[in-house]
């Protein structure tokens, strides 16, 4: 193959793999992918804004809003906030969010574990610090669409 096609192929691989993984792993908690970010991220942090969740995410912010939503609907997420726009209110888990949140970090850890069988610490870092420099290039790249 040549160098367009591996790349995007394997990209576009990573990202259904990712997904499938995101789906099976988190059908116990009938959550889906932006859902698991979200109480992943809130898990590490403990309170943070939708517009927080956004950033770390990758996320867009009318699916962090709708994931947001459903976490309190569904009693993983409270938000307790006199702020006047909503995406700058604080959020925190709920003691199910908590439990949610660490089970899930568990599952993640797994899962990463296992993507990088075979490689050393430096090649994985080596790995991480080039789909680093590939993003930022192709975001400076979209800046000029």
């Amino acid at each position: 193959m040549e160098r367009f096609e591996t790349f995007t192929v394997l990209i576009m691989k990573i990202n259904r793999s990712i997904h499938k993984i995101k789906s099976a792993e988190m059908a116990e908690f009938n959550l889906k992918g932006p859902h698991v970010s979200c109480l992943y991220y809130l898990g590490k942090s403990e309170t943070m804004t939708a517009k927080e969740l956004c950033d770390v995410c990758g996320e867009d912010k009318a699916a962090v809003s709708r994931s947001i939503e459903y976490l309190e609907t569904e009693g993983y997420v409270s938000c307790v906030s006199d702020a006047k726009k909503r995406y700058k209110a604080a959020l925190t888990l709920t003691e199910k969010g908590k439990d949610a949140a660490a089970r899930i970090a568990e599952k993640i850890d797994a899962v990463l574990a296992k993507s990088s069988d075979g490689m050393d610490v430096e090649t994985l870092q080596t790995v991480y610090d080039g789909l680093a420099a590939i993003e930022r290039n192709l975001s400076e790249i979209c800046k000029k669409y």
